[in-house]
């Protein structure tokens, strides 16, 4: 399993948010693209980075293209994108899932 996963639940829907592209960046002085993938039919990434993939500690953020997934259901949305900003700090897996509506989210520190 990737370090890094996530998962999107659209809780208008109450389903998972599938087709979401998601870009992960690492911060340097600038940010840094390191990988990118789209959300599967549960809403999931699970292979971002390759599984043998040791990040360094630092400041990680994930941006999650969520004017594009409300534009495929027709829906109008106040959040062009979501950046979800996070520290890393050990070796241990990460996992980072956002709760989307069209007009609020919420993330929290999964397992």
């Amino acid at each position: 399993m990737s370090p890094i996963t996530t998962h999107i639940l659209d809780t208008t829907r109450g389903k998972p948010a599938e087709g979401v592209s998601i870009v992960l960046y690492q911060q340097h002085k600038e940010w840094t693209e390191i990988a990118r993938g789209i959300t599967n039919a549960d809403g999931r990434i699970g292979n971002l980075l390759p599984k043998e993939t040791v990040l360094p500690t630092g400041t990680y953020k994930l941006r999650f293209e969520t004017g594009a997934y409300f534009d495929q259901l027709n829906t109008t949305t106040f959040y062009p994108f979501v950046e979800i900003t996070f520290a890393i700090t050990t070796g241990e897996h990460y996992h980072v899932p956002l709760l989307l509506n069209p007009f609020g989210y919420s993330t929290y520190r999964g397992s």
